[in-house]
C-alpha cells in the first residue's frame, strides 16, 4: 500500500520487464490501480534513447499487460519534449512511472529542471508509483555514474542527479559488472552511500520503509561500512525518498 501522500519508489538493478521482477512490479502495479483506472500509466525511455527506445517501450508494454497494467510512453527523449507544456500535462495526469535503463548520463540532463519531470514528481507526491531500473533507478539517486572515459571502462565518474533519493549513487547489476564500479565510485562520491542491487531485484519503498524484492540482494556501502539484504529484508540505512 502506498504511503500517504507520496507513492512508492523502486529501484531495480536491471534487466527490468523480465521474469524475477514481478515482486516488486506487482506492488507497483496495485499501487497505481489505487489511483483510479481512468489514468493513465507511462513508461520513460529518456536513458534508451541512444540505443533502442522503441524496443524498450513495446517490451514494457508486453510485460506490464501481463500484469494487468496498460502503459504507454511519456515521450520525453529530448529535452525540448520534456519542456514541453503539452507532455508536462501528460505527466501530471500520471497514475504510474517507470523510467528503464540505458545511458545513466543522458537520463539526468535530458529531464533534470523541467516541466515535464517537475510534473512527475507531483504526481508522485500525490501518490503514483516512481520507479528506474540501471540508468533509470541512477537517475533516482543524489548522483549518477558515467563512464569516466571510454566504453569498457570500469572506472566511473560521479555526476548530480534527480535526487529522488538523497544522499545515495545507486550501483545496478551489482552481482554482475557493477561490482566493479565500487572503487572509483567510493572515491569520486565520498560522501555517497552506494546503493549495490542485483539484477531483477527491487529495493522498494513504501509504507515508510524500503525493502528487498526480486531474486537477488541489495548491499550498502558507506562509511567503509558493507551490509547486504536479501529478499525480504527491511533495508537499514537507505535514506527514504525526499524531493
Amino acid at each position: 500500500m502506498a504511503s500517504p501522500g507520496r507513492g512508492p519508489v523502486a529501484l531495480v538493478g536491471g534487466e527490468e520487464f523480465l521474469a524475477g521482477n514481478e515482486p516488486q512490479d506487482e506492488r507497483l502495479v496495485l499501487a497505481a490501480s489505487r489511483l483510479g483506472e481512468d489514468r493513465p500509466a507511462f513508461v520513460i525511455a529518456t536513458a534508451a534513447v541512444r540505443q533502442d527506445p522503441d524496443r524498450a517501450v513495446a517490451t514494457a508494454r508486453r510485460w506490464f499487460a501481463a500484469l494487468g497494467l496498460d502503459i504507454e510512453e511519456l515521450p520525453l527523449r529530448t529535452r525540448t519534449q520534456a519542456g514541453s507544456s503539452s507532455v508536462a500535462a501528460a505527466a501530471a495526469s500520471g497514475r504510474f512511472f517507470y523510467l528503464c535503463g540505458g545511458d545513466p548520463g543522458i537520463c539526468v540532463r535530458t529531464l533534470s529542471g523541467t516541466a515535464a519531470w517537475d510534473a512527475v514528481l507531483g504526481a508522485w507526491r500525490r501518490g503514483a508509483p516512481l520507479a528506474g531500473s540501471s540508468a533509470g533507478a541512477m537517475a533516482l539517486g543524489a548522483w549518477t555514474l558515467i563512464r569516466a572515459r571510454m566504453p569498457g571502462d570500469a572506472r566511473r565518474e560521479a555526476r548530480d542527479a534527480l535526487g529522488v533519493v538523497p544522499r545515495v549513487a545507486v550501483i545496478p547489476h551489482y552481482a554482475g559488472f557493477g561490482h566493479g564500479w565500487v572503487p572509483s565510485a567510493r572515491s569520486t562520491a565520498p560522501s555517497a552511500t552506494l546503493v549495490g542491487i542485483d539484477e531483477r531485484t527491487g529495493a522498494l519503498w513504501e509504507d515508510g520503509e524500503w525493502c528487498v524484492h526480486g531474486r537477488g540482494g541489495v548491499t550498502l556501502i558507506s562509511g567503509g561500512r558493507e551490509r547486504s539484504f536479501a529478499a525480504g529484508q527491511v533495508i537499514r540505512g537507505l535514506p527514504a525518498p525526499r524531493r
